[in-house]
């Protein structure tokens, strides 16, 4: 007996021991990225996810933890629909007991899951949906955004065509996205006149009528005369527009800001167009960008595109946080960690605006060249536009 009762003392202590050492393991830091995966913005969602992977890789040093807790991430498909978007974020805090969220892609779907984060009080850190509204009247102190933001894309894109005399059209899709784009480059633009704004639907295939209403708008007009297109999307305007051949029959230039590669095949037909471009991987130099240009053309063979280095950043910044932190994930903690906070990316250092929680960051001034050696039109860096040369407004109401 007396045997039987030490082995059964023994065991006991061995499960004790073992529920006490599964109790003091560090517990898991979980991140839901809802994004669009598949859906209307899928190449953009699905480079998000690429960026950041890698991102995440790269700021723990390859061992995806921070503090010794484990990262793992959620990935849910929002396939660019509002209310599933809400109601996936909703189960990722409430399900999955996700400790912070990234997404999302569409500017639509992300104003909609901002009130889950208000909710539940959980960190969003939206990448990259761009709609100024998400860290403007519609934002909440659990929103973060490494994304630009409408602002940054006009103020930057204002800088190649704000010039007196010009005559400006601009052609943009009827959302989110399109409105607040050119809601905000009409706020930026001060010496050049706006004379017409066009509007199209956002899955709009034929743009022969839009066209033609830009042509009569600007046909007339004496000076300089641009159409500035804000357009996001796998049907893209520009091959409408070259086709048109607006330049060499009406004098009228074609202008517009950055996008993915397979979107700027057609801007190899626009030579000599100037804008300002979140990110196009040859221009940014610094240690981070040399490290994403490395590891993606180790993995795919190709150069990172436009939302694989908001992806990265994403990663970036949540890791930095963290660390601030000591891998503590408590709402009020990471706040207090990323309000003011500067981070490494692949387009150098940002650091989140207290006021509204916006990433303050460089924009780049390009000149389109079309190179042989490359499929899409080539961005030639102008100039670096610096984070304190851009007057990005407030729109916060809280």
């Amino acid at each position: 007996m007396h045997r039987r009762h030490l082995a059964r003392l023994s065991a006991i202590a061995a499960l004790a021991l073992a529920a006490g050492w599964a109790q003091a393991q560090p517990k898991e830091i979980r991140i839901a990225h809802v994004y669009g995966k598949t859906g209307p913005l899928e190449a953009y969602g699905k480079q998000t996810q690429v960026g950041l992977m890698m991102g995440l890789q790269y700021a723990t040093g390859g061992t995806m933890q921070v503090n010794g807790r484990k990262l793992v991430v959620i990935e849910k498909d929002d396939q660019g629909k509002p209310d599933l978007g809400k109601s996936l974020l909703a189960a990722a805090y409430a399900d999955d007991k996700a400790d912070l969220a990234i997404g999302t892609t569409g500017s639509g779907v992300a104003l909609a899951m901002l009130p889950v984060a208000e909710e539940y009080k959980k960190i969003l850190l939206v990448e990259p949906a761009v709609a100024d509204s998400i860290t403007g009247d519609k934002w909440n102190k659990y929103v973060f955004r490494t994304g630009r933001n409408s602002s940054q894309d006009a103020i930057s894109n204002a800088v190649a065509l704000d010039q007196p005399g010009t005559q400006i059209v601009t052609l943009a899709q009827d959302w989110a996205f399109g409105r607040d784009g050119v809601a905000a480059f009409r706020d930026a633009v001060k010496k050049a006149k706006i004379v017409h704004e066009e509007y199209l639907p956002p899955a709009t295939t034929d743009f022969t009528a839009g066209i033609q209403r830009i042509v009569d708008q600007l046909r007339d007009k004496p000076g300089r005369k641009v159409v500035w297109v804000v357009w996001a999307g796998a049907t893209t305007p520009f091959n409408a527009l070259a086709d048109a051949d607006l330049h060499k029959r009406y004098g009228i230039e074609v202008a517009s800001g950055g996008n993915i590669l397979p979107a700027m095949t057609a801007y190899k037909r626009f030579p000599g167009m100037e804008g300002a471009t979140y990110y196009y991987f040859g221009l940014p130099k610094n240690p981070v960008n040399e490290a994403l240009v490395a590891q993606h053309y180790k993995e795919y063979k190709s150069p990172p595109d436009f939302f694989t280095a908001g992806g990265f950043t994403a990663a970036m910044a949540v890791v930095t946080a963290l660390k601030k932190t000591g891998g503590e994930t408590g709402t009020n903690k990471l706040i207090t960690a990323m309000e003011g906070m500067s981070f490494d990316t692949p387009k150098g250092t940002m650091t989140f605006r207290k006021e509204d929680h916006q990433a303050m960051q460089s924009m780049y001034h390009f000149r389109i060249k079309a190179d042989p050696a490359f499929a899409w039109g080539v961005p030639e860096l102008v100039r670096e536009i610096k984070p304190e040369e851009m007057a990005v407004p407030i729109r916060n109401t809280r």
